[in-house]
């Protein structure tokens, strides 16, 4: 029976602790800031906020090169031979990691790809499941552990609120209109990820406070969910807004909800999201 090594990119928000408990490969995203790229999981999101507070123009994300996985599979099969490697990768919809990874793999018939269709907390928590599954039943055979990991991707579930929209504008993703329109009006775009891909699914009107609250609870109430593991994303400081994690909280363990679970995104959810930051993500129930 072979071991499997899992992996997965830096967006997936697996952070070095979580990683190195499960034994998680991360392989690091890139922010490009001019003509200078740095890794995604090498300085926090404060930097990028200053940056472009200092010049107005937002550091661009990049995704893994095949050069990356090139040097993460080699380094990975030099030290573990007889294991097979399982890249459980960031939605191939919004970037050209899960190519980059095929190309890296061609010759290599120990590396599996799937596709988790999921990106930050959401690709987070597919991950850490499936490294709990191989913790608890080591000797799960590979149809099973693929069938375990398309169960997860098909349930798992993600929504976010930006924290600043005019980091969404200044990423080309939002018109100026509808930046000063949504301004004025305090509306707060829900965006969500639908099969791969993110689609803004619902306008909230009011604080952000107000706004995350109706979040989850429609999140939690819409279709039944399994709450058994619920983990949420914020993009500043060194932990959630007070006031945004207890109406957060209480709403999820009002829902049953059991394991609850704050991580900060790194740089590349917070180029998008900008600061303040707020996301949820859970599994569907079966």
């Amino acid at each position: 029976m072979a071991d499997y090594i899992l992996m997965a990119e830096s967006g997936s928000d697996i952070h070095q602790e979580t990683a190195r408990r499960h034994g998680i490969v991360v392989v690091p995203m890139h922010v490009n800031f001019g003509d200078q790229s740095r890794d995604d999981d090498s300085f926090p999101p404060e930097e990028l906020y200053e940056s472009y507070k200092a010049t107005g123009k937002l550091p661009q994300t990049a995704g893994c090169s095949p050069q990356d996985f090139t040097v993460a599979f080699d380094r990975v099969h030099a030290a573990y031979p007889t294991a097979k490697i399982l890249y459980l990768a960031y939605s191939a919809a919004t970037t050209i990691s899960f190519r980059s990874a095929h190309l890296a793999a061609e010759g290599r018939d120990y590396v599996m790809m799937i596709d988790t269709k999921a990106v930050s907390s959401a690709q987070r928590l597919v991950v850490t499941n499936v490294a709990r599954m191989l913790e608890v039943d080591p000797d799960a055979t590979e149809q099973q552990i693929v069938d375990f990991v398309d169960d997860q991707v098909r349930r798992i579930r993600f929504a976010f609120v930006p924290g600043d929209l005019d980091y969404l504008r200044a990423g080309g993703r939002l018109s100026n209109a509808a930046f000063l329109g949504a301004t004025l009006l305090r509306i707060k775009p829900t965006v969500e990820v639908i099969d791969g891909k993110l689609v803004a699914t619902k306008k909230r009107r009011g604080a952000m406070v107000k706004c995350v609250g109706q979040l989850v609870e429609d999140f939690v109430t819409r279709e039944p969910m399994d709450l058994s593991r619920v983990n949420l994303t914020y993009t500043s400081g060194n932990a959630p807004d007070p006031l945004m994690r207890a109406v957060v909280e209480k709403i999820l363990l009002d829902h049953g909800a059991q394991e609850i679970e704050w991580v900060k995104s790194g740089c590349v959810i917070a180029s998008h999201s900008g600061p303040g930051s707020f996301g949820i993500a859970a599994l569907a129930a079966r």
